[in-house]
């Protein structure tokens, strides 16, 4: 059986602080026969879950305050933009260029107030302009997408179809009830939201009380909409601040294994009594 050919020499690549060596790098990577295999077989769909958990990172960074992390998961997310460039690049479809170009026409023309002419930069931002914009963009690319004959994006439905799926459950309920606020459907404080959790609340109890298992999902699930609704109307964002007790919860918990470590026990050896008295003292520390 005759050996495999050896791979083609690629030129040595440096370091820069100039985007291109990294379009250049991503191009080398999925070169066939030369490149790297494992990026060869990716496509859209499979580098998607990966582009996701790269702008989490970068979320985390930020949450810690941790700068020098915040530069390499930048840089992580970065690469992410440009991967899929590059795919959409050998399709013809677009490349970096594109992607650069669509976003600062879009920042330009959603920034009359700035970038616009002498009438529009002393008129200041409307309040609602925002939205106007955003409203004709989404127009002209419904109009766009008709021509190309593609389904619009929100496929005709409705107001809040637009909405993409692929948003986590508490961001695509937040950005669903920002949809919904902008024609008037929503409360006008938090007060009233107190009160339908309290709501939700009771209808969850009757549901556990009777032991109806799908009941009990769908009203749990009403439950967390209407506290992210609360957050909503106390400007706190629901993945942040759930982030943030996460974060509190990992550091308590360690602090009761560190306590207990010191005597010589694991947590699989201390009651829940004992853990819950460490767990306070953590607590008590902030």
């Amino acid at each position: 059986m005759a050996a495999p050919a050896p791979r083609a020499y690629v030129a040595a690549m440096t370091p820069s602080k100039d985007i291109s060596r990294l379009i250049e790098i991503m191009a080398a990577l999925r070169t066939p026969v030369t490149g790297c295999p494992w990026d060869l077989e990716q496509d859209f769909s499979t580098i998607a879950p990966y582009t996701i958990e790269e702008a989490y990172e970068v979320a985390d960074a930020i949450q810690r305050g941790d700068l020098d992390d915040l530069r390499e998961e930048l840089g992580d997310l970065l690469l992410q933009v440009v991967f899929h460039a590059r795919m959409g690049e050998e399709q013809g479809s677009f490349d970096f260029g594109d992607v650069v170009e669509a976003i600062t026409t879009k920042m330009i023309r959603r920034h009359p107030h700035v970038f616009g002419d002498a009438a529009a930069r002393g008129a200041g931002m409307a309040k609602g302009m925002w939205e106007k914009i955003k409203g004709e963009e989404k127009a002209e690319r419904r109009a766009r997408r008709l021509a190309q004959g593609l389904d619009p994006e929100d496929h005709g439905k409705g107001l809040l179809d637009g909405v993409p799926v692929a948003h986590t459950a508490l961001t695509r309920a937040l950005k669903l009830q920002q949809k919904a606020a902008t024609v008037g459907f929503d409360w006008k404080e938090a007060a009233p939201v107190l009160d339908k959790i309290e709501e939700e609340t009771g209808e969850l109890r009757e549901a556990i009380a009777a032991g109806r298992k799908a009941e009990i999902a769908d009203e749990y699930g009403d439950l967390l909409f209407a506290l992210v609704n609360l957050g909503r109307h106390l400007d706190v964002d629901p993945e942040s601040a759930l982030r943030g007790t996460n974060e509190k919860f990992r550091s308590r918990f360690h602090a009761v294994e560190t306590a207990l470590q010191a005597q010589g026990r694991s947590p699989a050896e201390a009651t829940l009594e004992e853990m819950e008295a460490l767990w306070q003292q953590a607590k008590r520390k902030g």
